[in-house]
């Protein structure tokens, strides 16, 4: 508007504005008319020069009069002054975003159809979801979830109690069918293949799995057969522990999990898994993405014989395969660009290719140049420590792992530098060495592996999820139960993620959970009146609330 300044609060139709004439400015009370399509500004009063009624203290004792006849003000004022009695405070920021979503991706009505079909004298929906929403938010055994859920509003779950929960979990991992590697198909497996097909259009595919396992290990027997001794990546070989393996797609989307006994390999569990995917989510077409020493040559044979044949593209351990050492890395094609040395920090890494083949076996070399000048700054860094440690006695040098590849032994009792081990150890700067059997070109194959790297990150959460030990639970069902809505929760939390990245917003995990978990409602008593009265957001709640397209609760509003 030319030549005055306007303040409107939004949906009201009366405002102040401020109107310059002959070198004074006028405060007015004006209204918005509609007049057919048009309209149009009415001036109610003229209160005066805005800069008299400052200084004299005017328009400070009119709004302050105001306010009298504002309930809403009158509350927020009433409860900054301790006259309001709270009647209950509830934490409304974890159902407010993944409610919003445990509904739009369907697994509010998958749980319900399936626990329909039977009798179970609660919402079991409810349970799962409970069960599902304290494992986002709290590292804890179901146990704890009952006692956490007091603080937090969440619709349907006031009523459950730990025995429900038990139940729920049991429900979820029952048997239904015979399984593989010793994992029966169960009640969960049903809600996985509704999940991807619910989320399955005509023309997605599943192309690329990226699979991983981690174990997780039990303080008592760990169920009737799960709870097994073997290769602990906890370093705990003298517990119980089972094997979780995770698929994911190429988005980080998690796809599906398994369970086995604790003394499975990892070689042995890949295979397995395919052959399931196959059978439930009606995927023909697979090419497997796994980081090094993760597949032997037997699980790489096996992948060739099934029909169709699974392709796969495999990160090698250089220093460990022969052939790599030997014939590969002594290869002297020329390198191809992929990308350029950065310009900007936020460019992607440089990365230089080129394609050997072996008998057969098809080996892309990758070179990274900013990882190989950090690899050699390292060991200089390393060797140069070393060479002060010698001067102080060989004893010190026994405990370093770092000092310890650069060492040998000379006259029989004492440490020296070994210059050789230092040059072997030179020819892997920057390298990473991947096999494959696809018919793709080596770019293509390094951007494969590289996208590994990208989803690693979902892996990581995986197994920080995921590892919330059901320590309580001592049937085979409860665990699979339990773990399963670990993997549940992975999903939402992947679903947020992509919100974000979709809408670019920037938000940190950890920010995001804290925002929310800080967000509150207050039920306040004035006068016979209740009120619910919400905190500010703090952390990123805000871009979790925006990218979840939910409507943030007013500050204030009057319970009827």
């Amino acid at each position: 508007m030319s030549g005055m300044d306007a303040w409107s609060p939004p949906f009201s139709a009366m405002f102040f504005r401020v109107k310059p004439a002959k070198g004074y400015r006028y405060l007015q009370i004006a209204r918005s008319v509609r007049r057919g399509k048009t309209v149009r500004q009415e001036i109610i009063a003229t209160l005066g020069r805005l800069d008299v009624l400052q200084q004299s203290g005017q328009l400070d004792s009119l709004l302050r009069s105001g306010l009298r006849f504002c309930k809403k003000i009158k509350v927020l004022d009433a409860h900054a002054a301790g006259e309001t009695q709270p009647v209950s405070i509830r934490k409304i920021g974890p159902d407010l975003v993944f409610g919003r979503l445990w509904k739009s991706m369907g697994f509010e009505e998958i749980v319900r159809d399936l626990a329909g079909k039977r009798r179970h004298g609660f919402d079991l929906e409810r349970a799962v979801y409970l069960t599902v929403l304290h494992r986002l938010f709290v590292s804890g055994s179901d146990r704890a979830a009952e006692v956490w859920k007091e603080n937090y509003h969440i619709p349907g779950a006031e009523e459950l109690w730990l025995h429900q929960l038990y139940r729920t979990m049991g429900w979820l991992g029952e048997k239904i069918g015979a399984g593989i590697l010793g994992s029966p198909r169960c009640t969960k497996d049903l809600i996985e293949e509704a999940i991807f097909d619910r989320g399955r259009d005509l023309f997605s595919e599943v192309g690329l799995v990226f699979f991983d396992t981690t174990s997780i290990y039990f303080e008592g027997a760990g169920g009737e057969t799960l709870g097994r001794h073997g290769h602990s990546k906890d370093h705990r070989p003298d517990l119980h522990q089972m094997v979780v393996g995770i698929a994911l797609d190429v988005e980080g989307r998690p796809l599906c999990c398994e369970m086995w006994p604790g003394n499975t390999s990892d070689a042995k569990s890949l295979v397995p898994v395919i052959e399931r995917m196959r059978a439930k989510f009606r995927v023909r077409e697979v090419c497997v993405v796994a980081d090094r020493g993760f597949v032997s040559e037997a699980t790489l044979e096996a992948l060739g014989k099934m029909d169709p044949p699974v392709h796969y593209v495999i990160g090698v351990r250089m220093r460990r395969t022969k052939e790599v050492g030997e014939v590969v890395l002594k290869n002297r094609k020329p390198w191809k660009t992929v990308t350029p040395e950065r310009v900007r920090a936020k460019d992607p890494a440089p990365l230089k290719v080129k394609e050997v083949e072996v008998e057969g076996r098809r080996y892309v070399i990758c070179l990274n140049e900013e990882e190989k000048r950090k690899d050699a700054h390292d060991r200089a860094a390393i060797v140069e420590s070393l060479g002060k440690a010698l001067k102080s006695g060989d004893k010190s040098l026994v405990g370093n792992k770092g000092f310890r590849r650069f060492l040998k032994t000379e006259g029989g009792s004492h440490f020296a530098i070994d210059e050789k081990q230092i040059a072997a150890d030179e020819r892997y700067d920057g390298l990473f060495v991947l096999r494959t059997d696809t018919g793709h070109d080596a770019e293509t194959v390094a951007n494969v592996y590289k996208t590994l790297w990208m989803v690693e990150d979902t892996f990581r959460t995986a197994k920080s999820i995921l590892e919330t030990r059901p320590i309580y639970h001592k049937c085979d069902e409860t665990i699979r139960g339990h773990v399963f809505c670990s993997f549940l929760a992975l999903c939402l939390k992947r679903e947020l993620e992509l919100r974000l990245e979709e809408k670019r917003l920037d938000a940190e995990w950890a920010e995001v959970i804290r925002g929310l978990d800080n967000l509150q409602q207050v039920e306040l008593l004035l006068q016979g009146s209740r009120f619910l009265l919400r905190s500010e957001i703090t952390g990123h709640a805000s871009q979790a609330i925006r990218a979840a397209e939910v409507a943030m609760p007013p500050v204030l509003q009057e319970l009827t």
